[in-house]
């Protein structure tokens, strides 16, 4: 089953910079499960329903899934790694953070990654009237389409930080799911969990926020994720297959 409500996710997906666990307004954000089954699941016909929110997806197959945030990290060995890896990762990038920097996403959607929306301006969209989330929202779908001509169907809530209106809003500008995280990567390459006992497991999206006060490069941090998730039996799946 899914989550509908006005939850929150331990943990950052963050701008660079800042502090992990923060929902934007000085507050830890707390966390109720939320789980979507994998490709068996019925396709879902009725537009009018909210889209489901998730940070693990029930399958059967022993993937996990790598996500990234912001847009802040332009880390040019980053492409070669998604490449010779085949890295199916999914890029929920913010327009404000990017900035002149598309170009280099667009490098990476050539090697095999996929984008998705993170808003325009990163705002903790929680409490928001519906006209402004609605604008953060439906903007970045429109910049993405513009920059890439795709309209993306998942959407992250800077902070993890989200209510019903977030979900209507979200539905509106044609989102079918809202993604979220039960595992988040430090800047020191290690793991984090908001829910569980600690460990990878099948299913599991991660999150690696952007971190560019990191001692680690991003392809340093993804590296080391890389052996965890293979030392545990897992490989990397494509999210989009899954939602």
């Amino acid at each position: 089953m899914v989550c509908a409500g006005a939850i929150l996710l331990a943990g950052c997906a963050g701008a660079a910079g800042e502090r992990p666990g923060a929902d934007g307004r000085g507050r830890s954000p707390t966390h109720a499960s939320s789980d979507v089954r994998g490709p068996d699941r019925d396709d879902r016909d009725d537009r009018d329903a909210l889209p489901p929110v998730v940070d693990h997806v029930r399958t059967r197959d022993r993937v996990v899934f790598l996500t990234y945030d912001d847009g802040a990290e332009r880390d040019p060995r980053f492409v070669g790694l998604v490449r010779e890896r085949r890295l199916p990762v999914s890029m929920f990038l913010t327009d404000s953070v990017v900035g002149p920097g598309y170009g280099h996403f667009a490098r990476l959607r050539a090697v095999g990654a996929s984008i998705q929306n993170h808003t325009l301006d990163h705002p903790a969209l929680r409490g928001l009237p519906y006209a402004g989330q609605r604008a953060e929202i439906c903007g970045q779908q429109h910049k993405l389409h513009s920059r890439f001509g795709i309209r993306p169907r998942l959407f992250r809530p800077p902070y993890g930080a989200y209510d019903t209106t977030t979900l209507h809003a979200a539905a509106e500008c044609g989102i079918r799911a809202v993604v979220l995280w039960r595992a988040s990567l430090g800047p020191d390459g290690a793991l984090t969990y908001s829910r569980g006992e600690p460990g990878l497991r099948p299913g599991d999206v991660i999150s690696v926020p952007s971190g560019e006060t990191a001692s680690l490069t991003l392809t340093e941090r993804t590296e080391r994720l890389l052996r965890e998730i293979e030392g545990r039996g897992l490989r990397v799946g494509r999210l989009e297959n899954y939602l």
